[in-house]
């Protein structure tokens, strides 16, 4: 008897997870909505005249955009985060690449806020065209989580909510009969670089069954957070002094400092960075109510004690922390920086680089190619000419 009851409550949850139509009820996924497709000519058309060096002919299907929203864990509990997915009409099996875009700030910068002509949104969307199921996801603090203040370069959340991401696309890729391979490619550059890192090493670490990694391809990313410091603090001026207020407030949030931000930085700019990262504000905006001078913003004190007073114990640990040097990766990394970037510095790619190797990497399993010349801005189409051959060569 306790059998056939077993069999039976088998039977009911097997039921109850399928629709009529056979499909798996979501898990991950919360919602989609289809908002544009986007014909292969239209694609090429594009792509043509954008000056990008690439191969119009590996645009071969038509591409559907879907905007989602998705269930993910913040501090232990559930969040609904949100970002694209972009299917290619095909019935042949198909990859996965997830590509991570690079530092925001203002709401009507994510990915699923974007113009449905917006040349950024154009460029994700041909990443489907050769056959790739392309997702993008906002990242937390953006979209549906727009009421949170983004967890930046906050390592284990930022992978819970790629991975998390991942899942709902696969979930959706089966509701619209999209036939997903399993293999999965990663992608991204700045900030998306470190995601894109970052996501690789949790998911050689964890596992994340049901997707096969191939290789992620990062590029100009502060991969090691600790390094990223060094630099600012030896600086003069900065040119982007957002990122050491964005990361500070992040900090003091996601791991709930009693310190305030006074500690570190000093007036007015401290008390300005309770609300400016409000997600009305771009980046830009941001660096006019700042200084660049890295003596002006940043504490005396903070900049010549971090490393030997133990009262900044805490924010050396959050550094190291969050930093991607700790692991051997086995999985192909091919990384990526302009020599002439001075705004994430190409030396911390290159002594992330060289720390991977020291674990044990194999250099023929983790590259680092170098643009010469190139700058954080300028370096974005030589990856992106880079990126694209390496992506439909693994397919």
């Amino acid at each position: 008897m306790k059998s056939i009851i077993w069999i039976v409550l088998a039977a009911f949850v097997i039921i109850s997870c399928s629709r009529d139509d056979g499909k798996p009820v979501p898990v991950v996924l919360d919602t989609y909505t289809n908002t544009l497709g986007r014909s292969a000519g239209e694609l090429k058309t594009y792509l043509g005249a954008s000056g990008l060096n690439l191969d119009l002919s590996s645009l071969k299907y038509d591409v559907e955009i879907y905007s989602i929203t998705y269930k993910t864990t913040y501090k232990s509990s559930t969040v609904i985060a949100s970002g694209l997915v972009m299917l290619p009409k095909t019935t042949a099996a198909v990859p996965m690449v997830s590509f991570h875009h690079g530092t925001i700030a203002a709401h009507d910068e994510a990915p699923s806020a974007l113009p449905l002509n917006s040349t950024e949104l154009l460029l994700y969307t041909a990443l489907a065209s050769p056959g790739f199921i392309a997702v993008v996801p906002d990242f937390l603090g953006f979209g549906s989580s727009s009421s949170m203040l983004h967890p930046y370069y906050v390592r284990e959340v930022s992978t819970t909510t790629i991975i998390d991401m991942l899942k709902a696309a696969r979930e959706l890729a089966i509701q619209k009969d999209v036939n997903f391979s399993g293999n999965l490619m990663l992608a991204g550059y700045s900030q998306g670089g470190y995601m894109t890192m970052a996501t690789h090493r949790a998911i050689e670490k964890d596992g994340l069954p049901g997707f096969s990694l191939v290789a992620s391809f990062p590029a100009a990313g502060g991969y090691d957070v600790k390094g990223m410091q060094e630099y600012f603090f030896a600086q003069t001026t900065y040119d982007q002094p957002f990122y050491l207020a964005f990361v500070a407030s992040a900090y003091k949030s996601y791991y709930g400092w009693a310190q305030p931000l006074s500690d570190m930085f000093q007036q007015p700019y401290a008390d300005r960075m309770s609300t400016i990262f409000d997600g009305n504000h771009s980046g830009s905006e941001i660096n006019a109510q700042l200084t660049n001078v890295v003596a002006d913003l940043v504490t005396p004190d903070l900049l010549a004690n971090i490393d030997n007073d133990p009262k900044y114990q805490y924010v050396v640990t959050a550094f190291e922390s969050n930093s991607l040097v700790d692991w051997k990766p086995s999985k192909p990394v091919f990384m990526y920086h302009g020599d002439a970037d001075v705004t994430v510095p190409y030396q911390n790619s290159v002594d992330s680089y060289n720390k991977l190797i020291a674990n044990g990497a194999s250099p023929s399993t983790v590259t680092l190619t170098t643009f010469p010349g190139k700058t954080h801005s300028t370096g974005v189409l030589p990856y992106i000419e880079a990126l694209i051959p390496q992506l439909t060569s693994r397919k």
